[in-house]
């Protein structure tokens, strides 16, 4: 027995489980591999490309916003640029927090696709007025106005859960898993060649707009790219949320009225457990993006690596690649295999040892260190080398729990409306994260080092207790999941 859509904004309690019966109880799971529903690729495609405007428009500003902050002399400090540029970085996530929950209410009554085709060319026309600003205030605006129409995300991801079901989850989530990757990947890239062409790529670019705003280009082709994703949704995204009549025959989008209340969704165990979950996921996440290249870039002496600029950039590039191969060939392996929530909770126990590993790594370097040249042995090399490898192909196994969430918030939710607030509820504690991580690490990282905390090493304690944290959230989920479970078999026995 599962929450129909008549009758479960009424009975959204403490009790209520939120999960069919049907895509938990393993016979039925084995039954659906035999009837497994083919993959609605074409859409999922649309809705991959539509996802990747977000992580493209937020990353795109990395590479040049401290030089976008002296160009605009909003300072003569530099010791007060980072603070400037932190800040413009920011209001994305602050103002895309404020607006996720309201789009995803707001999906439930327009339905799916209007709300992600206002939000992706909001996106768009903000990125090309960041790149036109000549102010702090319009750099903040044009981020604050990325963030709201970028608080679509969570409608995106009910799509993917509204397309699919469980016999090709395997299949459709690790796909929609390499979104972010491929984004974080491709809008620093962008960022970086494109960022002040007129002193790069000479005449073409001189004398013109693109010489009086330099950084104008990066954001004008990140927007363009989504003013395309917003036509080839116009055209070729299909309206996912429906709704079952009387009869039991689907027929197009109508208003749903089964929506519980933010209230209602968080006395839920499963939701609640889920959302503390995303929480810590994103923000171990975020502190892995910032401290390892911290790490990476600090001298050996004071606990990092001495890495290069260009050294790092390689390594994140290669993370990227090994993330992306887990995603295509081992998840939908595993997934066909075991439970999600066992994958989850596997996967999340690896993160502790990441970040456990790696003072490991400046151990070796120190040890290894030759004075005269400041270069390493060979042999403390090669070591550190693997060593690194193994620490990063490690925290990918680790970051599979992103489309591992996805698949358990879309498993636990059995009506169209529970499933957007839901996903709102999950991008809303994710988007928190990362707002509250870069700081809270980046200072543990300042204070280790300044105080010699636990030999420079207390940012490392810090992070292997929030992840043992997080395990033990990750086992709430199970544990929950199995309790959901077994309250409908014992109303099924009545």
């Amino acid at each position: 027995m599962t929450v129909s859509a008549s009758d479960s904004s009424s009975t959204v309690n403490e009790s209520t489980p939120l999960l069919a019966e049907a895509r938990n109880d393993p016979e039925d799971q084995e039954s659906l591999v035999h009837e497994a529903t083919p993959l609605p690729l074409f859409q999922l495609c649309i809705i991959c490309f539509i996802r990747l405007m977000d992580p493209i428009a937020f990353t795109q500003i990395f590479p040049y916003i401290n030089e976008f902050i002296t160009f605009l002399h909003l300072t003569d400090d530099p010791s007060k640029t980072g603070f400037y540029s932190g800040l413009v970085e920011s209001t994305f996530a602050v103002t895309q927090f404020l607006a996720i929950y309201q789009w995803s209410k707001l999906s439930n009554r327009i339905g799916r696709r209007p709300v992600i085709l206002v939000g992706t060319l909001g996106v768009a026309l903000s990125t090309i007025y960041l790149g036109l600003s000549s102010s702090l205030t319009e750099l903040l605006l044009s981020r604050a106005i990325g963030g709201i129409f970028g608080g679509t995300v969570s409608v995106v991801q009910s799509v993917v859960g509204e397309i699919t079901d469980a016999s090709n989850h395997a299949a459709a989530f690790p796909i929609y898993g390499l979104v972010w990757p491929i984004g974080g990947i491709t809008g620093p890239f962008i960022g970086g060649v494109l960022s002040n062409p007129a002193d790069k790529y000479g005449p073409l670019f001189q004398n013109n707009i693109f010489s009086e705003h330099p950084y104008f280009l990066p954001c004008l082709v990140s927007g363009t790219i989504a003013i395309c994703g917003v036509l080839i949704g116009y055209f070729c995204l299909k309206e996912s949320l429906q709704k079952e009549t009387k009869t039991g025959t689907e027929v197009s989008y109508n208003a749903v009225s089964d929506e519980p209340t933010l209230r209602e969704l968080l006395n839920i165990p499963i939701i609640r457990a889920l959302s503390a979950s995303a929480f810590a996921l994103n923000f171990i996440g975020t502190a892995w993006d910032v401290l390892f290249v911290l790490f990476c870039y600090t001298p050996i002496r004071n606990g990092g690596l001495s890495f290069s600029p260009s050294t790092i950039g390689y390594v994140l590039s290669s993370s990227g690649l090994i993330s992306s191969a887990l995603q295509i060939f081992l998840m939908p392996v595993i997934l066909k295999r075991v439970e999600a929530a066992k994958i989850y909770n596997m996967a999340m126990s690896v993160l502790p040892v990441v970040f456990g590993g790696l003072p490991l790594l400046n151990i070796i370097a120190r040890r290894g260190l030759v004075e005269e040249t400041g270069d390493l042995e060979f042999v403390a090399s090669v070591l550190m080398w693997t060593v690194l490898v193994f620490i990063v192909s490690l925290s990918k196994v680790g970051f599979l729990t992103y489309s591992l969430s996805l698949i358990l918030t879309r498993t636990n939710t059995d009506s169209p409306a529970v499933l957007a607030v839901s996903n709102g509820v999950m991008s809303c504690a994710m988007s928190l994260a990362r707002i509250i991580a870069p700081a809270v690490v980046s200072s543990a990282f300042a204070l280790s080092e300044e105080y010699h905390l636990l030999g420079g090493y207390f940012w490392a304690l810090v992070m292997v207790t929030i992840c043992l944290t997080a395990c033990l959230l990750g086992r709430n989920i199970s544990r929950l999941s199995r309790s959901s479970l077994t309250h409908h078999k014992r109303k099924l026995s009545r």
